[in-house]
């Protein structure tokens, strides 16, 4: 008796979704360094501006020129929020914690001594 050959499984839609590739074109993107962001939204879109803040540090600027101002709708902000956990996740198993207070990230040698 012949062996029948095993039946493939069937794929469903989100397995074939997932191994289309997308091809982007950047010839026409805009590129800008970013050190400021603000968020603000409606109840359908999330707006995200980004822009340069030439001092940062000490007292701030009258305003902050936004170079940048990204529209989205709420899913396609949910999607970049993952996408951007999981490059931060990767950056920071490679490299070490990323400490976002600024505070924490001087060295002990490099701040002003304190009042006695």
């Amino acid at each position: 008796m012949a062996d029948k050959p095993e039946a493939e499984p069937q794929s469903s839609e989100a397995e074939e979704t997932a191994r289309r590739t997308i091809h982007v074109d950047v010839s026409n993107a805009l590129t800008s360094y970013a050190n400021f962001c603000r968020v603000t939204g409606t109840p359908e879109e999330l707006i995200i501006d980004v822009g340069l803040n030439s001092q940062p540090v000490g007292p701030q600027p009258d305003s902050i020129a936004i170079q940048q101002r990204l529209v989205m709708n709420y899913f396609t902000a949910k999607r970049l929020l993952g996408a951007l956990n999981m490059s931060i996740q990767r950056h920071e198993l490679a490299f070490g914690v990323l400490e976002t207070d600024v505070q924490k990230r001087v060295q002990p040698s490099a701040r002003p001594p304190a009042d006695s």
